[in-house]
């Protein structure tokens, strides 16, 4: 049990849910990882009073997996889940979501990689189990709302829904990775750490006993054991790797390679050629097995072809003006958005090139550059 000095939640760290029900009428699932982060999250509710269940999803449990430092989602990690949920005495439910994990994540992460691309697995586990079959199970348990452990915010825009906005913390913002959730999503989510630095919720979880207070957070590929993904995806689809050549933008043949799954655009280490100036990965040819090098120059991109976009902004991406909508764009999680315009038929102009772009990619949009910008939408690029 919580001990009574902790509730109500500390400097009041988690803001009113937004619902007419009081706390003890309110049934929260919480997805937890594991993690420091989901089990404060669990833990701050808790203490608030909300009728808590915690939901773990195993989503691999495959070798080293189970026991490397960093993995999310099973093994030990399952475990810690379990402990977290007897120290805050809610219930707790391990859901057996592998063969949709590896249906919907793992394998169109490989075919994606073999096509010449950069995907981003993060998105599609959001998209297609936090936010879709995690839901199912939340309407199961009768819960009125899903909670996460993200840095990021959600609150009242003003027009009877949600909006989604960066965390507080630029650092830690995780609003890259959820430009893909929905307006009806967006209504039942709840994100208690978006205010939050990681030096706060680390100091919560040891006011609250947590076991976990000091785990080091999980990597960006977790169901990738050793690291090295290229050995993931030829165990999961053998000749993956086919070789080919290296090609100079001017045509020149510089050398051959071992298969276009090592490469990813704006990569200049490890490319296995020697030339008198630095060069960039510009391009694969998947279709011929090509990798294409070229100047850091040659990686400059002004525009972007989108697909599958999702848009959460006010009113519609189709109504937006002919000249287009003043935006941020981000096309990396480790860089921060630039000034572009986004047109209504979903395409990005940018207002200073960026480089090192790649099909697969997310293109995320903001209504603004600023720490707390509104999340407007994204997509998937096609085309630079």
């Amino acid at each position: 049990m919580l001990a009574p000095s902790l509730a109500p939640t500390l400097d009041g760290a988690l803001n009113s849910l937004g619902l007419d029900k009081g706390p003890a009428e309110t049934r929260v699932v919480v997805a937890m990882s594991g993690g420091v982060d989901s089990s404060v999250t669990a833990a701050l509710l808790a203490a608030d009073g909300y009728d808590v269940v915690g939901v773990t999803m195993q989503l691999y449990n495959h070798g080293a997996a189970t026991h490397r430092k960093g993995a999310c989602c099973a093994g030990q990690d399952i475990q810690d889940a379990r402990d977290i949920a007897a120290r805050l005495d809610i219930p707790h439910y391990v859901l057996d979501y592998e063969e949709r994990f590896r249906e919907r994540v793992i394998e169109p992460f490989a075919r994606a990689y073999i096509a010449g691309e950069t995907p981003v697995p993060c998105v599609a586990c959001n998209q297609y189990l936090k936010f879709a079959d995690l839901f199912g199970a939340a309407n199961d348990l009768d819960a009125d709302l899903l909670a996460t452990g993200h840095y990021v915010v959600s609150r009242d825009d003003g027009r009877g829904g949600r909006a989604l906005y960066r965390a507080a913390d630029p650092d830690r913002d995780q609003s890259y990775f959820l430009f893909a959730t929905t307006s009806a999503q967006l209504a039942r989510l709840r994100f208690p750490l978006g205010t939050m630095p990681k030096a706060r919720v680390r100091e919560l979880a040891r006011k609250f006993g947590l076991t976990n207070a000091e785990k080091a957070d999980s990597q960006d590929i977790c169901f990738v054991p050793s690291g090295h993904y290229t050995e993931m995806i030829e165990r999961l689809i053998p000749g993956a790797s086919v070789p080919g050549e290296i090609v100079h933008l001017d045509g020149r043949v510089l050398g051959r390679h071992g298969g276009v799954v090592h490469y990813t655009i704006g990569q200049r280490r490890g490319i296995g050629v020697a030339a008198a100036e630095p060069l960039y990965v510009v391009a694969l040819d998947a279709a011929s097995a090509r990798v294409i090098v070229g100047p850091r120059s040659s990686l400059a991109v002004a525009r972007l072809q989108l697909r599958d976009v999702n848009w959460i902004g006010p009113g519609a991406i189709s109504a937006l003006p002919s000249r287009g909508l003043p935006i941020a764009a981000r096309v990396r999680s480790t860089r921060p958005p630039a000034p572009a315009v986004l047109m209504p038929t979903g395409e990005i102009e940018f207002v200073d090139p960026e480089s090192g772009v790649s099909p697969g990619q997310a293109c995320v949009f903001y209504d603004s550059v600023d720490p707390g910008a509104q999340v407007l939408g994204g997509g998937f690029i096609v085309a630079a």
